[in-house]
């Protein structure tokens, strides 16, 4: 019996890196898993991935635009409909745009909340009542190491990811008597579609001295999504029954 039997689970951004990396685990471990993201394409491949691991059939995919409120109220009302209940919700979709402060756009700004802290609030929002209903639902949001530790040119993005850092911590505290546990899982140093198009997601006159911080103290290059991957699992099951209202940085001690 694997630790995630009978846990339904949503998992959003799973088309690629994280997500997908995320997704493959919790099915392997037992759960069943409504996966989505915006990308048709990578979620194709995240389900055919599935399929040679022999857990394809738990696995249902929806494509999703977490900014967009209709969108996510039909998809998480459907996914809690076809699972019976909602166990989990994984809130890995998430963008980065770079830019100079000073030339940021109002338009790039609101594009970035809108995809990582507004995703994040209505998706989560969406689904809080069926994850209150169990008695014992988690939330588990991706912030970023940009949230704590200095990220130049990405004022937007660590802005974004700030923010989930706060309203993680809210809701864990306002549904904590309810049985609800809600956790930050703060990535850095990681592969994965952002970091690998890291050079095109920045101005092309970037300092890159002042992005110091980017090596981790461990091994020898930047970290797996499947690292990731482990620790969300714990936190979804019975071993993480005694966190919520925290961060977990996943970094490799880049940030010490």
């Amino acid at each position: 019996m694997e630790r995630l039997d009978n846990h339904r689970i949503l998992v959003t951004g799973a088309a690629s890196g994280i997500g997908r990396a995320t997704t493959l685990r919790l099915l392997a471990e037992g759960a069943r898993v409504v996966a989505t993201d915006v990308a048709a394409e990578g979620l194709a491949e995240t389900a055919e991935l599935a399929d040679k691991a022999g857990t394809g059939q738990r696995l249902t995919t929806a494509a999703l635009d977490v900014s967009d409120e209709n969108a996510v109220n039909v998809v998480v009302a459907d996914t809690v409909a076809g699972l019976g209940g909602l166990d989990a919700l994984v809130n890995v979709a998430g963008m980065l745009r770079g830019a100079h402060t000073h030339e940021c756009s109002l338009e790039l700004w609101n594009q970035v909340i809108a995809v990582n802290l507004t995703g994040t609030f209505l998706v989560t929002r969406a689904a809080l009542p069926a994850l209150l209903e169990t008695g014992m639902g988690v939330v588990v949001n991706f912030s970023s190491t940009s949230a704590q530790f200095a990220h130049p040119f990405m004022a937007a993005y660590s802005a974004s990811k700030g923010g989930i850092l706060s309203f993680t911590h809210a809701i864990a505290q306002e549904y904590g008597k309810r049985g609800l546990r809600a956790v930050n899982v703060n990535p850095g140093s990681i592969s994965s579609g952002i970091t690998e198009n890291i050079f095109s997601l920045m101005p092309e006159d970037t300092d890159w001295n002042l992005m110091g911080k980017l090596t981790p103290a461990i091994g020898e290059g930047f970290g797996s999504p499947d690292t990731v991957a482990g620790v969300v699992a714990m936190l979804v099951s019975d071993d993480g029954s005694f966190i919520t209202g925290t961060e977990i940085r996943i970094d490799g001690g880049t940030h010490q």
